[in-house]
């Protein structure tokens, strides 16, 4: 078995090697050609430190794995300086059932999720540079922007968080990674003019007025994924031409779509790289809104894990 730490992983991950292979599985996804079994989520500790943990396990048919991830997800963690989202990966040989593989899955998961974002933006964005929004300045905040400029061309970025340190320190980040990029006051101010507009936060209310939204905006939503949780208002719905999720059964039960469109009006997002939905106009406002589907985390896993034994990195134990 090769255990992959998070440094192996940053070793051999890359957003623009990933993007394909994200896109792929989606398309896997979309034409039924995986198992994704019903993932639990469920409470896992109460009061100050309140957590959900998950269990995702999944398999692409032809691929030479599966992998299962347990996940948690603290949204207080910032506070005491640490990840809100924290994952590990096992990965499964698809042919005899042994074990190939133990990996850190938290760099997997956000660079896999800030993919969804880089593929809308590639695909669903008016054409030309990038005019980004993003509301959270956490992790995720960062790695959607890294994914959005892996797959398009970024003109600037506009970051929104109601801590004013934890804004302005992304966006300090973000200019060291080279992007224009620069920590707004509210919410407003993030979206309006904005091309795109990422929402990546563990919000229960939404995080910006629909009625900021330029036409022709791409807003891409990936915070919320349960009933309780929603990041996006009812304005930005109903003026939303297409609605395109991840996985439509459950982005219909999210508090973002729940009572405001049903699972069948809303679009897979797998038909886009089909060529089956897309945008049909420059003044249509189009949303992605996503649940997170373990498919990508096999997918992901076995990207990584293929390229990790080509350059033998890793440890490996048991042997």
């Amino acid at each position: 078995m090769r255990v992959l730490t998070d440094s192996d992983v940053n070793a051999v991950l890359s957003l623009t090697d990933l993007l394909p292979v994200v896109e792929e599985a989606f398309v896997k996804q979309g034409r039924g050609e995986v198992e994704r079994p019903p993932r639990p989520h469920f409470p896992i500790s109460e009061g100050e430190t309140a957590g959900t943990g998950l269990v995702m396990p999944a398999a692409i048919h032809g691929a030479s794995t599966f992998a299962t991830k347990v996940a948690t997800v603290h949204p207080s963690n910032p506070e005491r300086g640490l990840p809100t989202v924290r994952a590990q990966v096992h990965v499964t040989d698809a042919a005899t059932g042994a074990t190939r593989a133990t990996m850190d899955g938290s760099r997997l998961t956000n660079a896999r999720t800030g993919c969804i974002g880089g593929l809308a933006a590639r695909e669903l964005a008016v054409d030309g540079p990038v005019d980004l929004a993003v509301i959270g300045a956490g992790a995720q905040a960062r790695w959607q922007t890294r994914a959005i400029a892996a797959a398009t061309e970024v003109k600037r970025v506009r970051v929104y968080s109601p801590t004013p340190a934890s804004r302005a320190a992304c966006a300090a980040d973000l200019r060291g990674e080279g992007l224009d990029a620069e920590a707004v006051t509210t919410p407003a101010e993030a979206v309006t003019d904005a091309s795109v507009v990422v929402t990546a936060t563990t919000a229960t209310e939404p995080v910006f007025p629909g009625s900021a939204l330029a036409p022709g905006a791409l807003v891409v939503a990936v915070g919320a994924y349960t009933s309780e949780m929603c990041e996006l208002d009812a304005t930005t719905v109903e003026r939303a031409a297409r609605v395109f999720a991840d996985v439509p059964e459950e982005v219909a039960e999210t508090g973002d779509i729940a009572g405001r469109l049903t699972a069948e009006e809303l679009h897979p997002f797998s038909a886009v790289f089909e060529g089956r939905a897309g945008r049909e106009d420059d003044a249509e406002l189009l949303v992605v809104d996503s649940v997170g589907s373990a498919v990508l985390d096999a997918a992901a896993a076995e990207h990584v894990l293929e390229r990790a034994e080509q350059r033998d990195v890793g440890t490996v134990v048991g042997e």
